[in-house]
């Protein structure tokens, strides 16, 4: 659950060809500024770490020492700070997304900072990020915030009137002093968006993806209600550990069943109460941090990331080239026909399209799995995924690294 949405009033939703008609002879509602940049390890300055395939923990830059709630320990660092990547546009807001190989012993730190017109930023922190228990407590930072941006939970937020041209990107790597443990960053990037004030959004065209439906396993969120309280207790609080697994699973990237030894026998899936466990983020309280739910595909051998998308059009290229992906948005009971609920933030998993471009959707918000699979009106669903009050269009995207992306929109930056 995310809950930095604000609700608007709800919205009469038209049939898709009544929008789409409308749509034609309407003018285009302004759409979102969006990039996704990969880091490039070749680049930038390196204290002792190693590029090459990713980024590797080579030899020690120095020690410091970190507390949180399982005391103060002593790490020895490696750390490379990015070249400064302008964006092409102002921007108001940056998402970090990373994968990584991080074993017991190490973590990683994900550092931006901006440039807006008057000079650059401090760092933000954007997460420390561990597989493992018992290092370190995975987590956000919370409290950052000053004249020219703050951070809400995994989100550069520029302040007002201080758009973003620019930013830097820095991965510090921590082991433990003296080991012989390599961690190493395989992937990593930055979102960069400018979402416009809109209260509505205009139906797209079809991408080709219409009577497509991509075999995603179904997994219910609410059958995990008040599972594991430390993590969150489930139910509503799961969306979006539930959503990960779904895409996991459909790559067939299962934890093993001794991974899962420790939950509850009487549990009907195990794999979502171990991904809500591995992506819990301690300062939010919560599994729903955007990054980490695609840094744990990761520990799968996954490439994945948070971007924005700009209409279910691109989102159709995705499903077209096999790859189902995860979405988040907020609405009202009466704004997504077929849901039967109301979320001030939710994710699911969007798996195909019917063959008159409606959206099927594996949405975790349901009695049980076999009640997952959601038809939803192709107009109302882009409506309170894309338009401002909700996400913006913000969506994972996880796939295997021999699995290759489409093409991009063209024209447009690349925003994946």
């Amino acid at each position: 659950m995310r809950a930095l949405i604000v609700f608007l009033c709800g919205l009469l939703i038209t049939s898709i060809s009544t929008q789409a008609a409308a749509a034609e002879t309407q003018p285009a509602a302004a759409t979102p500024d969006v990039v996704f940049q990969r880091a490039d390890f070749a680049a930038g300055t390196a204290e002792g770490t190693t590029p090459g395939d990713g980024l590797a923990f080579g030899t020690a830059a120095g020690t410091t020492s970190y507390t949180d709630a399982l005391g103060t320990k002593t790490w020895e660092y490696a750390r490379w700070t990015g070249p400064e990547r302008p964006i092409g546009f102002p921007a108001t807001e940056l998402i970090a997304s990373w994968t990584a190989d991080l074993p017991q012993g190490s973590w990683l730190q994900i550092e931006t900072r901006a440039r807006n017109a008057e000079g650059l930023t401090t760092w933000y922190s954007l997460g420390r990020w561990a597989y493992a228990e018992g290092d370190i407590r995975r987590t956000s930072v919370p409290g950052q915030g000053d004249a020219d941006a703050s951070v809400a939970v995994d989100t550069l937020v520029a302040a007002a009137g201080k758009p973003v041209s620019a930013y830097q990107l820095r991965l510090t790597l921590y082991r433990t002093p003296g080991s012989a443990i390599t961690p190493r960053v395989r992937t990593s990037g930055v979102m960069a968006s400018n979402v416009p004030e809109r209260k509505t959004v205009p139906v797209s065209p079809g991408g080709g993806a219409w009577g497509t439906e991509l075999a995603v396993p179904r997994r219910s969120q609410n059958v995990h209600q008040g599972h594991y309280p430390e993590w969150d207790g489930g139910g509503e609080a799961w969306c979006s550990p539930t959503s990960t697994t779904m895409i996991l699973g459909y790559w067939d990237k299962w934890p093993s069943a001794q991974d899962t030894s420790w939950v509850d026998p009487a549990d009907p899936n195990p794999e979502v109460d171990y991904a809500a466990r591995y992506t819990y983020d301690h300062a939010y309280e919560g599994a729903g941090n955007w990054p980490f739910n695609t840094a744990y595909a990761g520990r799968y051998g996954m490439d994945g990331f948070v971007t924005r998308l700009r209409s279910l059009t691109e989102l159709e290229a995705l499903i077209k080239a096999g790859i189902p992906v995860i979405t988040s948005q907020s609405f009202k009971k009466s704004e997504l026909p077929g849901a039967g609920y109301g979320t001030n933030g939710h994710l699911m998993a969007i798996v195909g399209f019917t063959a008159t471009g409606d959206v099927i959707a594996n949405d975790p918000a349901s009695s049980s799995n076999a009640a997952v699979r959601h038809v939803y009106p192709r107009a109302a669903f882009e409506n309170v995924w894309l338009r401002s009050s909700s996400s913006g269009g913000v969506t994972y995207v996880i796939h295997p690294p021999g699995h290759a992306l489409p093409a991009t929109t063209p024209g447009l930056p690349a925003n994946w």
